[in-house]
């Protein structure tokens, strides 16, 4: 079963604080990813767009572009549990 998101809130320093639906939380670095994926390296150079994340319909998934997301498993998998 895929993980569906309840809740986002993006912190300072590119980490993300995630609910999900059975109650676990987890915080996410993305710096990671912008470090490692091109696509994601426009998180960092364009103000403003990493607190614009956004939900997507199925809570499956967030993203900021069309080009820029991430699965709800991902950021379960990798989060740091709170």
């Amino acid at each position: 079963m895929i993980p569906r998101i309840k809740d986002i809130q993006t912190l300072d320093d590119f980490i993300l604080l995630v609910e999900f639906d059975d109650g676990k939380k987890v915080k996410y670095d993305v710096k990671d990813d912008i470090r490692t994926l091109d696509d994601f390296k426009v998180l960092e150079s364009e103000y403003g767009l990493f607190q614009n994340v956004q939900l997507d319909s199925s809570r499956t998934y967030i993203y900021w572009t069309d080009r820029v997301d991430l699965p709800s498993d991902t950021i379960l998998e990798y989060g740091q549990p709170l």
